[in-house]
């Protein structure tokens, strides 16, 4: 195979869950420019306002969906061809901190990131397998999937980095890891990539000091700009990566590493 068409995309059909997210958005422009038919999901009205804006090719279509409402996700996914690839990037958001965490609150937590990614992404995979030409899955991790965060990074009033989003990351990686045992007998391969520190434009702009915080913990000594993740989702769904199966691909400027 030509090094030139690794990473083509050209004829692929691929599913972004969240891609009019913050990181969703810079992988939905890398997979158009590879030549992708990417189908960008997000909530009610998110995916088309950015497509408009980003002046992205007709390749590019939008799709509106509430991850949280399972039914409604499962019914679109039933009503259409099964793509190549797809990502899922939908991560539900949440400060609170674990001594005023309800148990209300966490199950409905785990519903929205857990139980509905779930079944989204065993209906994807379950049809893949049935349709018999494989294919490629990949979830949203994040460095908080395999470490703590440092309380001193958080000094009050900021709310250290919420328990539950770190239990549903670590979570996120098993189940991974499980489908891509599961499924790689039918050549449909299961990763994710796990991100970290990735603050919000919002965010930076709002808490320079806490920036610095953050940045000072990465070994690059800076936080993450948001095409950094597109290469590496771009990686994961395409050809470059056909012997990639249950990995989870840390993109944290070497965060964990220490």
């Amino acid at each position: 195979m030509m090094t030139s068409s690794l990473f083509d995309l050209t004829g692929r059909t691929l599913w972004i869950f969240g891609g009019a997210g913050y990181l969703g958005q810079q992988a939905v422009r890398v997979l158009d420019e590879l030549n992708a038919e990417v189908v960008c999901i997000d909530l009610p009205g998110k995916a088309d306002a950015f497509i408009e804006s980003a002046g992205l090719s007709e390749r590019v279509t939008g799709a509106s969906l509430d991850v949280g409402k399972t039914g409604e996700v499962l019914e679109w996914i039933r009503s259409r061809s099964l793509p190549d690839g797809a990502a899922f990037l939908t991560t539900p958001i949440s400060g609170t901190r674990m001594a005023d965490l309800t148990p209300e609150e966490l199950n409905r937590y785990n519903e929205i990131g857990l139980t509905s990614l779930f079944c989204a992404v065993r209906e994807v995979g379950q049809g893949m397998v049935e349709r018999g030409s494989g294919g490629s899955l990949v979830l949203c991790s994040s460095m908080y999937g395999q470490v703590a965060p440092d309380p001193s990074a958080y000094p009050p009033p900021m709310p250290p980095n919420a328990l539950h989003y770190g239990m549903q990351k670590a979570a996120i990686n098993q189940m991974m890891r499980y489908m891509a045992v599961m499924w790689g007998p039918h050549q449909v391969r299961c990763n994710a990539v796990a991100p970290g520190p990735f603050p919000h434009p919002e965010m930076q702009r709002m808490n320079p000091d806490f920036i610095e915080r953050l940045a000072a913990k990465v070994p690059m000594g800076r936080i993450g700009k948001q095409h950094e993740v597109a290469g590496a989702l771009a990686f994961l769904l395409s050809e470059a990566s056909s012997y990639v199966n249950g990995h989870n691909l840390v993109v944290d400027g070497g965060w964990t590493a220490w």
